[in-house]
């Protein structure tokens, strides 16, 4: 589909790079020829990562990150800058999610998520931009989620969050083009993933409602998204800019609110089984 140097010579962060859709994009990357530096908080997952995406090392570069410290993703990016000479582009992927009814939710949690999701991308787009606006150019891509516009039940911190990461594309892709700096989004449907997926899809009937809600009937392949974030980031794209690019098999069209079907269960039903989700994390 791609040519082998589509991606050849660009140097991409990929955050939350160690697993999952991270995971599947940095290997899809670095098979298109760029250099890509993954980050999040385990190291060990990140060095299993690397290991998968290149067994070199030469095109592979892990640093341990938490991005919800503006100084950590800060060194992150000199890191990069100082392993592979230059910074292209920035996949802003790190994200937290948990199902909950928000009359129980905490503070503490809503908290959680929102420093993730919509303070670590701003951290690492204004580090990572900093580094742009001094080379001349670049290129930044969030994921964010087709509730970003939609909300959805039980899913409130990350709908807050995901939905100002949205704006946040939007508003820098036109302050920041006067630097060269292209601003994108990919919006994902269901893509069954590592972690992630077993916290928001805990029981079959879960999956089955989750799969029936699809048009297309099935859920999303790691290797569709990855070839889309290649293309976005590539120089055949070079005038996309502030759009989000929705994966997700017609989902959202045909019932937005990715988690609001669970308002058909009795609600104390819900608070029971999401209990018992929380017992399994």
């Amino acid at each position: 589909m791609f040519a082998s140097d589509l991606l050849g010579g660009k140097v991409i962060i990929v955050t939350g790079g160690g697993s999952g859709l991270g995971l599947a994009m940095s290997k899809r990357f670095v098979s298109l020829g760029a250099r890509v530096a993954i980050a999040g908080r385990s190291r060990d997952r990140l060095e299993a990562a690397a290991a998968e995406i290149d067994a070199t090392g030469e095109h592979v570069y892990v640093h341990p990150t938490d991005v919800r410290d503006f100084a950590a993703v800060e060194a992150l990016v000199e890191g990069t800058a100082a392993r592979f000479g230059r910074l292209d582009a920035l996949v802003n992927n790190a994200a937290g999610n948990f199902l909950a009814t928000t009359e129980e939710l905490s503070p503490n949690g809503f908290d959680a998520v929102v420093r993730t999701v919509l303070h670590g991308t701003f951290h690492a787009t204004l580090a990572a931009g900093r580094k742009m606006i001094e080379a001349g150019g670049g290129d930044i891509l969030n994921i964010v989620t087709t509730y970003a516009w939609t909300g959805s039940a039980f899913v409130v911190p990350s709908a807050a969050a995901k939905a100002g990461v949205l704006a946040l594309t939007r508003s820098l892709a036109v302050e920041w083009a006067a630097y060269g700096i292209r601003v994108n989004a990919i919006a994902p449907g269901p893509f069954p993933t590592e972690g992630a997926w077993s916290r928001l899809m805990p029981t079959a009937a879960l999956e089955r409602e989750a799969k029936a809600r699809v048009p297309m009937g099935r859920f999303g392949q790691p290797d569709e998204l990855a070839n889309l974030a290649a293309f976005l980031l590539s120089d055949g794209a070079r005038y996309i800019n502030g759009d989000c690019v929705t994966i997700d098999g017609g989902e959202w069209l045909a019932s937005g609110g990715q988690f609001s079907g669970l308002r058909r269960l009795p609600r104390d039903e819900v608070k029971t089984l999401l209990q018992r989700m929380r017992g399994r994390a």
